[in-house]
């Protein structure tokens, strides 16, 4: 495969869009068709004002003018060579002249510089002789005048050490770093050597944090050595800055040839950090930069570089330099974008840069479980129909591993992506067939596993569909006056017809599933145009298949697929063009496919180590075969959770990284995995634990220096601890100090001062003084502080007091925070009574007296502040005299609560030890958990215990009571100020000590207390159960105060996986009346309860024991499972039910009623379980009591149900129940005495509970109103009703759980009725009188109309129609014939409506057989709606 450089035709190749098609000559005619149409011109010349040839005639005129060119170019020629002729021969003639002179002058030379020479040998000799005396004089060993002096530097500088020696012979110097020899040769970027006039210089260039060491040069000669040694310390930056950029890449950025070369100062006032963004985002890396001087038209260059490589403006990525800010835009993050990010602002001075490294996660994926996308999409070897494409495979921590890719093509300026292979490839190479030449594609990728496909990758940079080789075959020669010969090597192979045979065919590529063969095309080739065909043929076979019989392929390249597994091929190429066919070139070697790359070996030895409150620096052994790796990824988990996550999502190619994003004092374990084109490696294995925290460093700088008390010889000076120790507890500090105008510093102090106030002692009175300090840990000592103010040594004799110190800011939440400080030193002459505490916001110029009072403690908490509001804060103490000294101003405070703030907590432990306890992760091993009480530090060993651990601290108390009771401070030294404070008040201090006594005192938790049930047997069961019972539980069972064993009367059993233990009594008698207990213990914790049976309790145990004792006899033998009951059927039938068990065909079973048998028609089947009585109309006849037998040789019983009373009632209740649901609506019958209100029921009792109610009111049975049934119905008579017995009337029957009622209204508001008296068929024999009369009702009164056969009946002699009292209507016929035969009918109705009913009447002759009718059938009325009546 060819190089990563892209070849010089793809860089003259102009990407077109769609465009080209329409205008072809754009790129064919100024590159490609020109040169080609050239090579079939034996020669042409083409001048720069004649341009191009567009037609014949100027064709030939061209071509006419350049053969008399030539024709006088040949005269010119003839003349000149005549004239040069006869020059030549004087020439020659002068020449042998001056030959001759030459060489008698070079003999007399000779001989004088043969002269000169034996006179200067002469006086060498001499001068040796005298050289080596003087030599012998001088010899001495090195010495060394000017030794090598420590240095400390930052981080990217640069440091030069020197030193002079002298010595005879010159002594040779060579340099060593910690005892091991540096050559210059092995790291020339890095070291660099000069030595001059005996001063020797070693130049250490951009000094990194492992430079830090012993540096020691040794000068040697023959008469001895000499050697110097110093030491470099290399430090990292103040505020946090990490030690190595983000990435650690062992690799330097190379310097920029195009150096700005005017001199600028550059800083970087805001720099960009670690980023982290998601793919599809939009982005920008930004910095400020101060230039000084700053100048319109001239300024530094700012270049940006990922991972080594200069980055340009172009889709993806936009520069900016301006206006004291560079930026680098991402328009649409790819993970192609991961890496290390360096700006470098080069000026003549020197490069100022700053690095980062930008994470770029996967964007969530289309399809649930999908891979993320594939990266770094390139393109190789590109030809006339062929390129081979290459990617990166995406990280698959937390999915499942990738099974193969798709790759896709789209044409320059379409959108339309066509999938290139079908079935996934499972390496990361693939050869794109079937191109388009002169067409420009550009390709992308997507992985695929078994959740689905992932988002397509960035697209590759666009590859033109070209023959390198055309463009080599032809050559252009420059010649005089701008013009140029253009020879294509097809002029000069001559005329060929069938090309020969192409040569050097080998396999440039082998895979498990393709091969690609190359081929160099034939010589000569001729000038058609050549294409290819491949044959293959499997060793051993003898048969040639030929591979490309539909398509031929036109570029000396060609990948075959399809070949079997494990077989070897032989391959051999044929070259054609339009004329024919060549010979098959040679044949190859055998070839059998197979991945010639190899899945990596795992990495080996992981090793995680310190570097910041957020990040860590893994490391790990290279695999034992790294060759073509893409580079490697690392993954990070949560100790514990056995989840990991992708650390980097682009492969890294070196095998260090700083793993960033995670959570400060958080314990993490890492692996690493290689990968290369075939695939992933196994996981190395696990790194060891790592808690998350800053390395070891030199503390920070010391602040805040304040003069507490001078006495004219000796100041007192306070200062406040640096903020970071450095990952170390400090260890002390120094002191120096100077007088003001004094250049020179001088030590203080030789041992280390332990405490932050110092005495300076031997000062000279009114003198000034600058004080600065620096502390030390185990690491080294750390920079020192900015120098004091001046002060001066004068005795203090103000009444008032000095001033505090030693301010402190802790517990800052969003509104409040509490200061803290230390009493002066100087109290002035009288005592403190008090403090008043001054603040301010940071912008503005007045303070403010927090307290009106003066405070008497060192404490004072500001609750009303403005959240996300700077303050500063100041104290002044007061005495007698007067407000002393202003403390040292404060360190502005933002008023904000820190993310994942965390508060003490109060609990109890396993032990009922009660305890405070803190958390913080930002905890470091130098860290110290300052506990205190009312913000005093805790001392008292005697009442409080503190156990810290890690990132946890407890405060234990060992004798708690109500001297405990107050506010509990906490502070964690090494952090950022985290603080914390809990108030024990007499509710929570109650709380944890009942905790604590439930635990010191703990009892066995129970479900269930004792408990008894009585078992079928008789038998009574006690019983108890607990939570839980561990298998070392004991217990005991204890009776009337004496202990009770497991034996056969008292069976005890215990379940201690569910926590039941039981006792059961066989025999329960008279005697086991008292108190039941049981004790249990399992390991500390105890409990017991217990269960008084005495009196009616025992008597109601005793009775249940006997009578379940009793039923269990009786169930030996035939018995009733469920004695005798009644039920009533929807027929209303009474059922006298019972069930009986364990019978057999012997067992007789008989009824009696009132102790006399009763038979029954059918013998009741025992097998099937139930016995049935029937009675089908209850009376008071059917009272008694009824009983049931069963008998056999194994015993008997009896069943007795007495049928009466209070059991005769609920059978009536429950009949009505069943009957009054089956009640029909009132009707209304018209009677001699009057109108019958009745309701038919399916069974009626007169000994049923009924009402009837008139109005609301219930009636009573009398003359008026008669109350009375029958068999199925219930009745009502209202006798000669009057306008008194209008209304509405109910009948009310009463069930056993519900009632039933049926409404009939008879108020004034009635359609018209006929209410009764009609049959439905009349018989009458001719000559009769017939008399049809009914009772209508309504009110309104209704209409009477009589109709014969639906039409009205016309009145005369023979018809006489009457209606008295408005309410007895009457038709009456005189001396009927056959022709009244028929239907009569008459209508009843007012505006309410109406009924007509139907009456037919048949007329027979005398002496004919009467026909029969029967009898009671009453007319049956059909309603006439209101509207009717209104038409």
């Amino acid at each position: 495969m060819s190089s990563l450089a892209v070849p010089f035709y793809q860089r003259r190749h102009k990407h077109f869009d769609q465009s080209y098609r329409n205008i072809q000559t754009r790129y064919v005619l100024e590159e490609y068709a020109a040169r080609k149409a050239a090579s079939r011109q034996a020669a042409y010349y083409e001048s720069s004002g004649l341009g191009k040839t567009t037609c014949r005639l100027c064709a030939r005129r061209a071509r006419t003018l350049a053969h008399e060119t030539m024709q006088e170019s040949r005269k010119r020629t003839h003349e000149q060579k005549s004239h040069a002729s006869e020059e030549k021969r004087i020439r020659f003639a002068s020449e042998l002249s001056a030959l001759e002179k030459e060489i008698h002058t070079a003999r007399h030379r000779a001989r004088e510089q043969l002269d000169r020479l034996a006179i200067q040998r002469m006086v060498e000799e001499n001068m040796a002789m005298e050289r080596h005396a003087v030599e012998e004089r001088i010899s001495r060993a090195p010495e060394i005048l000017v030794r090598l002096r420590s240095h400390t530097v930052w981080e990217k500088m640069s440091v030069s050490l020197c030193f002079t020696v002298q010595g005879f012979p010159t002594p040779v110097v060579q340099w060593y770093k910690n005892e091991e020899l540096i050559t210059p040769a092995s790291d020339p970027a890095k070291y660099r050597v000069e030595s001059k006039y005996g001063v020797h210089v070693l130049h250490i260039n951009r000094a990194d944090f492992d430079d830090s060491a012993t540096y020691s040069a040794v000068a040697t000669n023959v008469h001895g050595q000499a050697s110097t040694n110093c030491a470099v310390i290399v430090r990292r930056f103040r505020e946090g800055e990490e030690p190595h950029p983000a990435g650690i890449m062992p690799f330097h950025l190379p310097l920029s040839y195009d150096v700005c070369f005017t001199h600028f100062d550059v800083q970087f006032l805001e720099k960009f950090g670690v980023t982290f963004a998601t793919e599809g985002e939009t982005l920008t890396l930004k910095c400020s930069v101060l230039v000084t001087p700053e100048l319109k038209r001239l300024r530094p260059r700012a270049e940006w570089y990922r991972d080594d490589v200069l980055i340009k403006d172009s889709k993806w990525t936009k520069l900016y330099f301006g206006e004291g800010q560079a930026a680098l835009s991402f328009t649409h993050l790819n993970k192609d974008d991961e890496g290390l990010y360096t700006l470098r602002m080069i000026t003549k001075g020197g490069v100022n840069e700053c690095s980062a490294y930008l994470f770029v996660r996967d964007a969530d994926a289309l399809i649930a479980g999908a891979p993320g996308a594939p990266m770094d999409v390139k393109c190789h070897d590109a030809n006339r129909d062929y390129v081979i494409v290459t990617w990166k495979p995406p990280n698959t921590t937390s999915q499942s591993p990738v099974i193969g890719y798709f790759v896709d093509k789209c044409e320059v300026g379409l959108e339309n992506w066509v999938q290139c292979n079908d079935a996934p490839v499972k390496i990361c190479k693939y050869p794109v067939t079937g191109l388009y030449e002169g067409r420009s594609y550009i390709f992308r990728v997507r992985a695929v596993n078994n959740a689905g496909i992932s988002r397509p990758s960035r697209v590759s940079e666009p590859v033109a569909a070209l023959d390198p080789v055309d463009l080599e075959r032809t050559q252009t020669i420059h010649v005089d006056e701008g013009r140029k010969i253009v020879i294509s090597k097809d002029d000069l192979e001559g005329d060929i017809q069938i090309p020969g045979p192409p040569t050097n065919v080998h396999a440039s590529e082998i895979s498990k599933t393709y091969v690609v063969l190359s081929w160099d095309p034939p010589v000569p080739r001729g000038r058609e145009p050549l294409t290819y065909f491949i044959e293959k043929s499997m060793v051993g076979s003898g048969s040639w298949q030929r591979v490309n019989a539909q398509v031929a392929v036109k570029s000396p390249r060609y990948a075959v697929f399809d070949l079997a597994e494990g077989k070897s091929y032989v391959f051999r190429v044929l070259s054609a063009n339009k004329h024919g066919i060549s010979d098959p070139s040679e044949i190859t070697e055998p070839i059998q496919p197979q991945d010639t790359v190899v899945v990596p070996s795992a990495p080996g030895r992981v090793v995680a180590t310190r570097n910041t409150k957020t990040s860590v620096v893994v490391q790990w052994d290279k695999p034992k075969h790294e060759e073509d790796l893409y580079g490697y990824y690392i993954d990070y988990s949560v100790v514990g959770s056995n989840h990991w996550e992708p650390s980097n999502h682009k492969p890294i190619k070196y095998n260090r990284f700083v793993v960033h994003g995670l959570e400060t004092g958080e314990q993490y374990i890492f692996r690493v995995k290689a990968v290369n084109a075939v695939g992933f490696s196994e996981n190395s294995q696990e790194s060891e634990a790592i808690k998350v925290q800053a390395a070891l460093t030199c503390p920070s700088y010391p602040h805040g220096i304040t003069l507490l008390n001078c006495d004219g010889h000796s100041m007192t000076l306070g200062w406040k601890a640096p903020k970071y120790s450095g990952g170390s507890p400090i260890l002390g500090y120094y002191m120096d100090k100077r007088e003001a105008n004094h250049q020179n510093w001088h030590e203080v102090n030789s041992s280390l001062i332990t405490r932050t106030i110092y005495t300076v002692e031997d000062l000279t009175e009114d003198a000034f003084y600058e004080f600065k300090i620096a502390a030390a840990n185990i690491v080294g000592i750390g920079q020192p502080s900015d120098p004091s103010e001046h002060f001066k040594c004068k005795a203090w004799t103000m009444p008032e007091p000095g001033p505090a110190y030693d301010l402190t800011v802790c517990e800052v939440r969003n509104t409040s925070l509490v200061l803290l400080w230390k009493a002066p030193v100087y109290e002035g002459k009288s005592p403190i009574t008090g403090y008043l505490v001054d603040y301010k916001e940071v912008d503005k110029e007045d303070w403010i007296t927090a307290n009106e009072k003066p405070t008497a403690q060192y404490i004072y908490t500001y609750i009303y502040l403005h959240e996300g509001h700077t303050y500063v804060f100041k104290v002044r103490a007061v005495n007698d005299a007067g407000v002393g000294k202003s403390s040292e101003v404060s360190e502005p405070v933002l008023v904000e609560a820190r993310p994942g703030t965390k508060e003490i907590f109060s609990g109890v432990d396993d032990e009922g030890n009660i305890y405070l306890a803190f958390e913080c992760k930002e905890a470091t091993d130098a860290s110290h958990f300052a506990w205190g009480k009312s913000y005093e530090e805790i001392e008292d060993s005697d009442k409080f215990k503190i156990e810290t651990e890690g990132d946890h601290s407890k405060l234990y108390f060992k004798n708690p009571d109500k001297s405990d009771l107050g506010t509990y401070s906490i502070s964690v030294s090494d952090t950022d100020g985290i603080s914390s404070s809990f108030v024990m008040d007499d509710e929570e201090l109650e709380r944890l000590m009942a905790i604590s006594n439930e635990i010191k005192n703990p009892t066995i938790p129970l479900k269930s207390e004792l408990a008894y049930e009585v078992l079928e047997k008789g038998e009574v069961r006690f019983w108890i159960q607990a939570e839980s019972l561990s298998p070392a539980s004991t217990f005991r069972f204890v009776i009337n105060d004496k202990e009770v064993e497991n034996s056969d009367r008292h069976k005890i059993n215990c379940d201690r996986p569910n926590g039941i233990i039981e006792m059961v009594m066989d025999r329960f008698t008279i005697d086991n009346e008292g108190t039941y207990t049981v004790q249990i213990q399992d390991g500390k914790a105890k409990n017991q309860s217990s269960l008084v049976l005495i009196g009616d309790a025992f008597k109601a145990v005793l009775a249940e024991s006997e009578l379940q004792r009793k039923e269990f006899l009786r169930k030996q033998g035939p018995h009733f499972s469920e004695f005798l009951y009644w039920e009533v059927t929807e027929e209303c039938e009474v059922l006298l039910a019972c069930k009986v068990a364990n019978t057999k065909k012997e067992t007789v079973f008989k009824w009696y009623k009132d102790g006399s048998g009763i038979d029954v028609d059918e013998v009741p089947d025992l097998q099937k379980g139930e016995c049935h009585l029937r009675i089908p109309r209850l009376s008071r006849k059917d009272e008694g009591v009824y009983k049931a037998t069963l008998s056999d040789d194994r015993g008997h019983d009896v069943s007795t149900l007495e049928l009466s009373g209070k059991v005769y009632d609920d059978i009536i209740l429950a009949l009505s129940r069943v009957s009054g649901k089956t009640a029909s609506p009132l009707k209304i019958l018209c009677t001699e005495e009057g109108i019958r209100l009745q309701c038919f029921l399916k069974y009626y009792n007169e000994e049923m509970k009924v009402s009837w109610s008139h109005r609301e009111s219930k009636i009573s049975s009398g003359e008026k109103m008669k109350i009375g049934g029958g068999e199925n119905f219930a009745w009502l008579q209202i006798t000669e009703p009057t306008e008194k017995d209008k209304g509405n009337y109910t009948f009310e029957i009463f069930g056993d759980k519900e009632s039933f009622k049926r409404t009939l209204d008879l108020s004034g508001q009635d359609r018209g009725k006929v209410i009764g008296g009609l049959p439905d068929v009349v018989t009458i024999m001719d000559g009769k009188t017939l008399n049809l009369t009914c009772t209508v009702f309504g009110n309104p009164d209704p209409e009477v109309v009589w109709f014969k056969n639906d039409k009205a009946l016309e009145l005369n002699e023979h018809y006489v129609v009457s209606l008295e009292q408005g309410k007895y209507a009457s038709l009456t016929i005189k001396g009927v014939t056959s022709e009244d035969s028929g239907k009569f009918s008459i209508h009843v109705k007012n505006k309410y409506g109406g009924e007509t009913v139907d009456v037919t009447v048949s007329v027979y002759r005398h002496g004919e057989k009467m026909p029969e009718v029967k009898p009671g059938q009453l007319a049956k009325p059909r309603p006439i709606p209101p509207s009717e009546i209104s038409s």
